[in-house]
């Protein structure tokens, strides 16, 4: 920490100090955090106010007699759209934050709205805080191209299966241990998923095969995914339907449904039904984040007590990417980044990137990480003992190199909201897969009028 400190004295001497001599006074600046109140997350708050102390620190090896304060605001907000909503009404009245905690996909609105600090230079004047970022996870904080945030967590929401099962089945262990890689490789795709689940399930290993969310959420958006569909045009951050794109994705669902893959019913079935039917292993696969593995997987959850222990874990569950829609394609998972965001109105804002950096790094980013179950932002994390103890995330960051994201759009929850119901009516047999495209582009039409864009086909 003494050689990172010296190295960001350097920096801030170099950017707003420019070798100031020390003043006869010295002054205290405080920096306002706004942070959802969040007991689930509370070092997303934590980490800025403890982030003042090695930036003062540096703030005083640099020559200068200011010192940071952080002031909090927590925000009494039910979930982080209703507080991007308070944080924007916030800054329509001139009481906007000097940083705040948002989920990446607002970035764009803020940025819009000028909100958002531009990062790209302070990002490049920083190597020491952010040149071990995962480089996918940048593509969550972008607003035309542009970063705009910097990433606070991360997260994977990827396929779990039951290797037992496999093994009931008669596959060899080659086979079993071999099927993340395949699918990494792109030599196992979406269809062969569907067809291993649909012998698993007649051969009677499993009485249901892919369960997923019963609810509208980002999950789906990885199918999607690895379909090709795009949802929002990054020129323009317009709102797109990618008809041919949508359409394949529903095909696969509803080839699921009709052929026992998926029930029916998935959509009417509660979390608990869902999650126990994976865990009293009556489910080949189980389709969320890997929070869900400390969450319940182990432990007297759920209807069973699986030991808390890593090889029992991993010789019993598997996990893997949405797999590629054609063999030689690219796979994917979805991550739901947290992030932060500097007001670039702000007469403190340069001090408040500063903070921000401090917490970017491995000893902060870790400890909400470790406590929170959620993956890693820096590739070096993956090194730290604390890390390493909390075994399936250090095990699952890797994946993050193929994450994909929710677009960074204010108006793609409700955009999503309509994708779920056409998935829902594929699923259930009410539509046929053209028929809810059809539905889709009528529905999304009359929601967004003029402002969301239908394609044939991307190109």
């Amino acid at each position: 920490m003494k050689h990172v400190s010296k190295i960001a004295a350097a920096a801030l001497a170099s950017t707003f100090l420019f070798g100031a001599t020390a003043s006869a006074f010295a002054e205290e600046i405080v920096v306002k955090l706004w942070a959802r109140a969040d007991r689930s997350g509370p070092l997303r708050a934590g980490n800025i106010v403890a982030a003042a102390e090695p930036l003062n620190a540096a703030l005083k090896a640099a020559g200068s007699d200011k010192t940071v304060k952080v002031e909090v605001f927590e925000g009494p907000a039910s979930g982080f759209d209703a507080d991007a909503l308070d944080i924007l009404k916030a800054f329509a009245v001139d009481k906007g934050p000097d940083v705040y905690v948002a989920a990446h996909e607002w970035v764009g609105e803020f940025a819009k709205s000028g909100y958002a600090m531009n990062m790209e230079d302070f990002i490049k004047r920083n190597p020491w805080a952010f040149a071990d970022v995962i480089p996918a996870l940048w593509n969550s904080t972008k607003y035309q191209g542009k970063i705009y945030a910097v990433p606070q967590d991360s997260e994977i929401r990827m396929m779990f299966f039951n290797k037992d099962m496999l093994r009931k089945i008669g596959k060899d262990e080659a086979f079993i241990e071999g099927l993340q890689g395949a699918v990494e490789k792109g030599e196992f795709t979406m269809e062969d998923i569907s067809k291993l689940t649909k012998e698993v399930v007649d051969k009677g290993a499993a009485s249901m095969g892919i369960l997923h969310r019963p609810n509208a959420g980002p999950d789906y958006i990885m199918n999607f995914a690895t379909f090709g569909a795009k949802f929002v045009d990054e020129a323009t951050n317009q709102l797109i339907l990618p008809k041919a794109e949508v359409k394949k994705t529903l095909e696969w669902y509803a080839w699921n449904a009709a052929n026992g893959v998926t029930p029916k019913n998935n959509t009417a079935m509660s979390w608990d039904e869902i999650q126990g039917a994976f865990k009293t292993e009556k489910a080949f696969i189980y389709h969320q984040g890997v929070w869900a593995v400390g969450e319940w997987m182990l432990g007297d959850n759920k209807g069973a007590n699986w030991p808390n222990d890593k090889n029992f874990f991993f010789k019993k569950v598997g996990w893997m990417h949405m797999p590629a829609a054609t063999k030689g394609g690219q796979p994917a998972n979805l991550s739901h980044p947290i992030v932060y965001v500097v007001n670039p109105k702000s007469k403190n804002a340069e001090l408040a990137a500063q903070l921000v950096a401090y917490a970017t790094l491995p000893y902060y980013n870790t400890k909400h990480a470790v406590t929170t179950a959620h993956t890693a932002i820096l590739n070096g994390q993956r090194s730290m003992p604390e890390y390493q103890n909390a075994w399936y995330l250090e095990a699952a960051t890797p994946m993050l190199a193929r994450s994909t994201f929710i677009p960074n759009h204010p108006d793609f929850g409700r955009y999503n909201a309509i994708i779920f119901k056409a998935l829902q009516g594929v699923e259930t047999g009410r539509m046929k897969p053209d028929q809810a495209v059809e539905f889709l582009e009528d529905e999304a039409k009359s929601e967004f009028k003029g402002s969301i864009k239908v394609v044939e086909k991307l190109n």
